[in-house]
């Protein structure tokens, strides 16, 4: 029972990473999330070792447990992960029931709505939305799953870049090129345009973070 509700602990504080709500550097108190999520220390002590083995946070010496601030090498990574799990969904459309069709379609609206109402931090969790619905064509649980910890820790590399309507705005477009390409069955139209998509996005967020490095 302790195991189980310290994995829905981590669940929570997964999702406020991948929200936006925990920023890169956040410190975690224990007493703070306690009293808050109505858990024990052990309870938390326990999901936070979950969140490290995700990469999402981890214990300083004598300091506590602090939100990860990824750096370079962490978003290369994570983007040849993300290319890998993306890519196999993309040639997986074509046999993909509905409504996991329907996903990509959904989340690529609702970034533009979000848009639409100057909400760029929603359109960040709708972009990330999108790529998990790509991924997801693939119809894998343990996909699904490996995507999660990947784009919540992806969420904590946005936090980089100075101007998230700057950043996100471009991609709105090529996310609907791919959607639209995946709707006509033009699915390697839809593989190469996310390949160079994807390593566009991974080179503006490296180049940012290398010129920003104190």
């Amino acid at each position: 029972m302790a195991r189980s509700t310290a994995q829905r602990v981590s669940t929570v504080l997964r999702d406020r990473i991948e929200g936006g709500v925990l920023p890169p550097g956040t410190q975690l108190s224990e007493e703070a999330l306690g009293q808050d999520l109505g858990v024990s220390r052990n309870t938390l002590r326990e999901a936070f070792r979950l969140l490290v083995h995700d990469n999402l946070v981890e214990h300083q010496l004598n300091r506590g447990v602090f939100v990860r601030s990824p750096g370079p090498a962490d978003v290369a990574d994570i983007y040849r992960l993300r290319a890998a799990l993306e890519l196999a969904g993309v040639r997986a459309a074509g046999q993909a029931p509905r409504a996991l069709r329907e996903a990509v379609t959904a989340a690529v609206a609702e970034a533009e709505w979000a848009a639409d109402d100057g909400d760029w931090p929603a359109v960040a969790s709708a972009d990330l939305r999108f790529h998990r619905a790509l991924a997801g064509l693939s119809g894998s649980p343990r996909i699904d799953t490996t995507m999660d910890r990947l784009l919540a820790e992806l969420r904590l590399a946005f936090h980089a870049m100075p101007s998230p309507r700057g950043f996100h705005q471009p991609f709105l477009i090529r996310n609907r090129t791919i959607e639209r390409f995946l709707a006509e069955e033009r699915y390697h139209r839809a593989e190469a345009e996310l390949t160079t998509y994807l390593d566009d996005a991974r080179q503006l967020i490296v180049d940012t973070m290398l010129e920003n490095r104190p």
